[in-house]
Formats: structure tokens, C-alpha cells, sequence
């Protein structure tokens, strides 16, 4: 006869508790997700920019920008508006461009010269002021009073345009305050189309920024690089823009008025091809032809010195240190070098980092990116695993419920 024993349930019951127990907890230690590595975000110092600072005068009021983007690179002297002369000309270009547009190759409608356009020439030459002839009756075509107005500077042909594309010298001021407040240049101001009036006017900055609107308009740029020599009846213009060519200068409007002194807006390209860099300026208020010209070698000397391919964001640099639960640790590095050629006179700033949940992988595994701005651009490059980081085995998992369980619970939501 056998004897009841009344702890041999409770063992039974105990040990497949434990057998359930081992069944589950085997399975959620060694076969479940690991804890994803802390992350702790960091940059390497910023490199000083290897490079010269633009050359900039401190008379008058200068900068530059890069080509193709709204901020300056640099500026000097007055922060102010400054009486700009013919640069209010390259406003009226690209006000009637963006009302009226040519195609790349057209030469657009054709303008008959009126009575007042012919009265125009007549009292615009008798004050000495820049001109190119026209005769009542006569037509020219949009184009050609374009090359008449940038290339000669020819304030006859800007009152022309001005009135043919808006009606009226009032139509054309309301369009032209709309097209500078739609571009951002809110420090300028015309109250005609040719400049000559001394509260027609403008920041630094502002022309700057209009000198690379300019430069980067087909039409704008096109007869800037192909300039005619004669017009309507072979009537010959002198093209007033060129200027130190051989420096890498494009001249996009060149004048001088009492008030305004001289004013040269212009682009200039230092390198060839694909590794070029261009940038566009603006000099207002220069005392004379002799400064400008020392001024503006000056700048290209600097540019020379200071444009060049320089690493933004370099390989290896660690812009996350990742730590596992289990005590290894590694970082994010930048996987592949990213250079810019360019003049780059500011640090960088603006830093984004993006790194995912990584528990293991080998070295050079893509693990996020990096991004960072510098004087207005913004470069990336990936982000990959210093080193390799491997599963830490079945001894530390069996030892470390919590951050499994806890991994496992988190990966099931």
C-alpha cells in the first residue's frame, strides 16, 4: 500500500513551474532581441576654414555672395542703402525679364520708337548723361533695347523699356517695388529706371545678391557673354560692363553719378569646370575709377588665395559614441569624406545627426548620416560603425534578463 505523501504535489507542481519557466526564459534570453547601444551625440572640432578672407574696402559699401544663393559671404564699409547709379538699370532688366520674358534665342517683340522716346535721347544726352541714338518711327526689338540699356548703359532705352513693358514710368515703379520685395531685397529702393536719381538706392547686400540674380538669368548672362557690337542700322554701342576680364571678372553694370560715386555689380569665377566657384559682388560708392580697380584686384587676389577644396565633413570623424548593454562600445563615423570647393570664410553650424537602433554589426555598416551647413550650403555623408559589435553570447544573456525582457516587450508593441 503506498503512502500519501503530501509534499510530492507541491514538488510536481514546483518543478513544472520550472520547467515552464526554463521553457520560456531559455528561448526569451538566448533567441530574443538585444537591447538597441545608448547613444551619446557628439561633433569633432570645428576646423578653422583654410582660407583668405575676401579683400573688401572699407569706403563706400561691398559685398559678395556665392552664386546662386541669397547670403553674403562678405561685406564691408556702409550697412546702409547708398545711392547705386546704372545697378538700378539691372533692376529694370530683370523686372521687364520677369513681366515680359524672351526666350533664350528670341529676339521678342519689336518697340516702335515714340515722339517721346526720341525727347527722351535728346534731354538725356543735352545733361551729359549715358545714351545710345534712336529716331522716331525706328523699331528695335526687345532684345536690342535690352543690349542698349545693360551694355551701353543707356538711360533713353531704360525709360523706353520701362514705359513699353508697364504703360507708364508709374507702372513700371509699382512692378519693379513688388519684384524686389518677392526677392528679398528689401534694402533697395528705385524711384526711376535709370538710376540718375540720387534716392535710387540700395544695400550692399542687396546688390550683391542682385548681381548674382543677374549673372544667373539666361538672357542677362547671354548678352553679357556675347555682346553686340552694333544695334538697329548698325548703329554701334560701347559696351560699358567689361571690365579686368583676365582677373576672372564679369562686369554686369558699370557707372558713376555725383551722389553715387562708382558703382560696379559683377560675377567672377576663380577655377575651371566642375571645380569652378563663382561668385557675384557689388562695390558702391568707390571715389574714383583708380580705387575700384585697386579694390577689385585686391579681391581677386584674396579670392585666389582663399578658394579651394576643403573637407567639410572628414572621414572618421565621430559624431555619435554608441555603448551596447553588455559594455562595448564603438562610434558613428563619417564614412566617406565630403569636400566643397569654396571660400569659405565662417565655421560650420547647424549640425543634424540621424543614427538608427543598432545592436550589432561589422565595421563600415551604414548606421545614419550627418549633416551640417556651411556659409549657406548644406553637405551630408553617412554615418557607418567604427567597429565591428557582436551579439555577446548565451553566458551574458542567461545572466541579463531585465534588458532582454525589456527588449523583447518593447520590439512586440
Amino acid at each position: 500500500m503506498s503512502r500519501f505523501r503530501p509534499g510530492r504535489p507541491l514538488g510536481v507542481t514546483a518543478g513544472a513551474l520550472l520547467i515552464l519557466a526554463l521553457g520560456l526564459y531559455g528561448p526569451a534570453t538566448l533567441l530574443g532581441p538585444l537591447p538597441p547601444m545608448r547613444q551619446i551625440l557628439t561633433a569633432p572640432a570645428a576646423a578653422v576654414p583654410e582660407s583668405a578672407p575676401p579683400a573688401l574696402p572699407s569706403a563706400g559699401g561691398s559685398a559678395i555672395t556665392v552664386t546662386g544663393s541669397d547670403l553674403p559671404l562678405a561685406v564691408a564699409g556702409s550697412a546702409g542703402p547708398l545711392p547705386m547709379a546704372s545697378a538700378a538699370k539691372i533692376v529694370t532688366a530683370l523686372v521687364v525679364l520677369d513681366s515680359r520674358p524672351l526666350k533664350p534665342d528670341g529676339a521678342g517683340p519689336t518697340v516702335v520708337i515714340s515722339s517721346e522716346d526720341y525727347r527722351n535721347y535728346i534731354d538725356f544726352g543735352t545733361s551729359d548723361a549715358r545714351t545710345v541714338a534712336v529716331f522716331p518711327g525706328e523699331t528695335w526689338t526687345q532684345r536690342e533695347l535690352l543690349e542698349a540699356m545693360i551694355l551701353g548703359s543707356s538711360n533713353n532705352h531704360a525709360e523706353t523699356l520701362a514705359r513699353w513693358a508697364f504703360g507708364s514710368a508709374e507702372g513700371y515703379l509699382d512692378a519693379a517695388g513688388r519684384w524686389l520685395h518677392t526677392n528679398g531685397l528689401t534694402g533697395t529702393d528705385v524711384v526711376d529706371a535709370t538710376g540718375l536719381s540720387d534716392a535710387s538706392a540700395g544695400t550692399a547686400t542687396d546688390l550683391a545678391h542682385l548681381a548674382g540674380l543677374a549673372s544667373t538669368n539666361p538672357i542677362i548672362s547671354d548678352i553679357l557673354a556675347n555682346p553686340a557690337s552694333a544695334l538697329t542700322s548698325r548703329r554701334g554701342v560701347n559696351n560699358t560692363t567689361s571690365y579686368l576680364p583676365e582677373e576672372g571678372v564679369t562686369g554686369i553694370s558699370r557707372s558713376y553719378t555725383d551722389a553715387a560715386g562708382v558703382c560696379f555689380l559683377f560675377s567672377a569665377r576663380i577655377g575651371d569646370g566642375d571645380d569652378a566657384f563663382t561668385f557675384s559682388g557689388a562695390f558702391i560708392g568707390e571715389p574714383d575709377h583708380d580705387t575700384l580697380e585697386t579694390d577689385v584686384l585686391a579681391l581677386m587676389g584674396s579670392a585666389r588665395e582663399g578658394v579651394h577644396d576643403q573637407p567639410i565633413l572628414a572621414e572618421g570623424d565621430p559624431y555619435a559614441l554608441l555603448e551596447t548593454a553588455w559594455g562595448e562600445r564603438t562610434a558613428a563615423v563619417v564614412g566617406v569624406t565630403k569636400s566643397q570647393v569654396g571660400w569659405q570664410t565662417g565655421a560650420r553650424d547647424d549640425v543634424q545627426v540621424a543614427v538608427e537602433d543598432i545592436r550589432t554589426g561589422r565595421a563600415g555598416k551604414p548606421v545614419g548620416r550627418v549633416a551640417t551647413t556651411i556659409d549657406g550650403e548644406t553637405v551630408s555623408a553617412p554615418l557607418v560603425l567604427e567597429k565591428t559589435i557582436r551579439d555577446p553570447g548565451p553566458g551574458w544573456r542567461l545572466l541579463n534578463p531585465v534588458p532582454l525582457i525589456s527588449a523583447l516587450v518593447e520590439s512586440s508593441r
